[in-house]
């Protein structure tokens, strides 16, 4: 018994994570995220020297070299459990799939527009306060046809970035992915970045690659201005529509 609690110990101390992490806050979000390609060179201008892109050559991701997240932060909290903030926000952000200096998978938020002024420019010094915002999401059902819902998000910033979504959908039966700590950098200050501990039930609705049955029944998509018109410049393409029902989230600082 000893022995196995010895050893035990000594793995947890080489751990990567072990004891370096702070906890910063939990959350619990429903999220609607779209997969895009845009053009690369444009992209190039926010990637730190020594990442790089790390784009999926296969699969749902498949040819995705940035994500648009649209996020109802339906509860913040912190560490000792009481609402952190306000306790709860809304945002939309970009984020690219990388590797980081060591060759490790990561994520590099980019940019973004939130409806909390406190929260601009935010952990990762990238966001932009939303001086317009708006998001309804809603469900209907009835005894005759499937599940029915739809999300209408809106946001600008003063210095005219601006997204905009509106999907219907039918509501399909969706996975639930085991936990996994993912680390996000800011493309502003690449040494800062945050682990983020996750698990969620994700619903993909239509997908370039995959040709999953098309539930996508009415949508649209607006994305641009300011510092975002060269990535969104009418040429980027749109590969997956995804609908994360809910996502729990521990975050923490190395």
């Amino acid at each position: 018994m000893y022995r196995t609690f010895v050893a035990i110990c000594i793995i947890g101390l080489f751990s990567p994570y072990a004891f370096t992490q702070a906890p910063v806050e939990q959350s619990s979000e429903a999220r609607f995220q779209l997969d895009l390609h845009v053009p690369d060179a444009a992209l190039m201008t926010y990637i730190p020297q020594g990442f790089t892109l790390n784009v999926a050559t296969q699969g749902a991701a498949k040819d995705a070299n940035v994500r648009a997240v649209f996020i109802d932060r339906v509860t913040i909290n912190a560490p000792d459990g009481k609402p952190a903030g306000k306790g709860s926000n809304r945002l939309v952000y970009l984020v690219v799939p990388v590797k980081d200096p060591s060759g490790a998978a990561a994520q590099l938020v980019i940019g973004g527009l939130t409806e909390d002024p406190a929260d601009a420019p935010g952990p990762f010094g990238v966001y932009r306060a939303a001086t317009t915002h708006t998001m309804q999401r809603s469900t209907s059902s009835s005894s005759k046809g499937p599940i029915m819902d739809s999300q209408d998000w809106v946001f600008s910033a003063s210095t005219g970035e601006h997204f905009e979504l509106h999907i219907k959908y039918e509501r399909g039966v969706a996975n639930r992915t085991a936990p996994a700590d993912v680390k996000f950098y800011s493309a502003k200050n690449p040494s800062f970045y945050q682990i983020s501990k996750q698990e969620q039930v994700l619903d993909i609705l239509r997908n370039a690659t995959t040709n999953p049955p098309d539930r996508v029944k009415d949508f649209s998509f607006k994305a641009g201005g300011g510092a975002y018109s060269k990535l969104f410049d009418g040429t980027e393409k749109l590969l997956s529509w995804d609908n994360i029902l809910w996502i729990n989230r521990a975050i923490s600082a190395p």
